[in-house]
């Protein structure tokens, strides 16, 4: 993991987006390192880094929620490992609520589940794209003004 997550921060933005995309996905990996990383130590601009990482992780989430739109729930659980007590939790959540709640794909381990279940309700795509930018963006802008804030104080 040491050795990937060390290639993605050498490749810089293009990296970042990357390192975003898998993140946003079902593949559990940690983007923040990335971004840690590379806002931290290697110095790139904040703004570009938040951007690229966000970029990468919407589109990482919007192909969960391709993957609820594909419909197969034998699929989801066989091919891409997420089982149907994540999926009935994250339809728990969002029951009621609708696109708007693609805000809340930023949570670790349940974020895609919510992004699948809001595919599989045919959910407003402009919407979730919307929320879920909203949601990823200020998550990666806290994590980049606490890495800076740090990097100030040392």
């Amino acid at each position: 993991m040491d050795a990937i997550l060390q290639f993605l921060i050498d490749w810089g933005y293009v990296g970042l987006f990357i390192g975003s995309f898998v993140a946003g996905s079902v593949i559990p990996f940690s983007s923040e390192a990335v971004l840690a990383a590379c806002v931290g130590p290697l110095g790139l601009d904040p703004i570009l880094s938040t951007l690229a990482a966000t970029l990468g992780n919407v589109a990482g989430g919007m192909t969960c929620y391709w993957m609820g739109h594909l419909g197969n729930m034998v699929w989801i659980e066989k091919y891409f490992h997420v089982k149907k007590e994540k999926i009935e939790k994250a339809e728990r959540f969002v029951k009621g609520r609708g696109a708007w709640m693609a805000f809340f794909a930023f949570i670790p381990i349940l974020g895609s589940a919510i992004s699948i279940v809001l595919g599989m309700m045919r959910a407003n795509i402009w919407i979730v794209i919307l929320a879920m930018t909203i949601g990823k963006i200020l998550r990666y802008a806290l994590l980049v003004w606490g890495v800076l804030e740090a990097a100030a104080i040392i």
